[in-house]
Order: structure tokens, then C-alpha cells, then sequence
């Protein structure tokens, strides 16, 4: 079965940098992984996503999150630089046996546990 563990969360001051990781198991590394964050009381919101095509990445992020992929160790990164409070939320990793990169939460059937990012003076 396939099984996502994100790591790397913390706390971090505005400007800062955080590596966020997604450790996969059970899948085929042609699936797109995709990452969403959900703020306390918020919807979940799609942030970006990595498939064998390349990457895709919401407005709010591009240009300061990256996306990559370490098919060696199963693994996806999300390299978030220039963090803003805003940034603030926990974060997934998601992907689905069907669908490649899309920005619609429903479109994935696994997920990850999540890992809590918080950018704070």
C-alpha cells in the first residue's frame, strides 16, 4: 500500500528557509506528488506539485518554494526559502495512482500525516 511520511517542519523566522521532505513507499515513482498546507480554520490550499513532466506551483509560492525529487530514496522535497507568516500551516504530501500534478485536493488519494510549519519573530 502506498504510504507518505512528511518531515522537516519547525518554527522559523520571516525570511527564513525550511526544507520540508515527503518519504514514499509502496508506489511507483511515476506518480506525481503534490503539496497542500491547511492554516488553522482554513481550507486546505495546493502549493505545488512535481510529476515526470516537471513541476507546478501556486502563484502564492513560486519563485521562493522548489520542488524536487530524489527517485534514489523515494523522496520529494520542498525547499520553501524567503518564508512569510502567511507560510504558516501544516503541511502535506499527497499522490494518486490515477492523476498526475493537479491543484484539486480531491484528484489525490493518499496522503501524508502532515508536518507543522510556523513563520514567527
Amino acid at each position: 500500500q502506498v504510504q507518505l511520511v512528511e518531515s522537516g517542519g519547525g518554527l522559523v523566522a520571516p525570511g527564513g528557509s525550511l526544507r520540508l521532505s515527503c518519504a514514499a513507499s509502496g508506489f511507483m515513482l511515476t506518480y506525481a506528488i503534490g503539496w497542500f498546507r491547511q492554516a488553522p480554520g482554513k481550507e486546505r490550499e495546493w502549493v505545488a506539485c512535481i510529476s515526470t513532466t516537471g513541476t507546478i506551483y501556486a502563484d502564492s509560492v513560486k519563485g521562493r518554494f522548489t520542488v524536487s525529487r530524489d527517485n534514489a530514496e523515494n523522496t520529494v522535497s520542498l525547499q520553501m526559502d524567503s518564508l512569510k507568516p502567511e507560510d504558516t500551516a501544516d503541511y502535506y504530501c499527497a499522490t494518486d495512482r490515477v492523476f498526475g500534478c493537479s491543484s484539486d485536493p480531491q484528484d489525490y488519494s493518499y496522503w501524508g500525516q502532515g508536518t507543522q510549519v510556523a513563520v514567527s519573530s
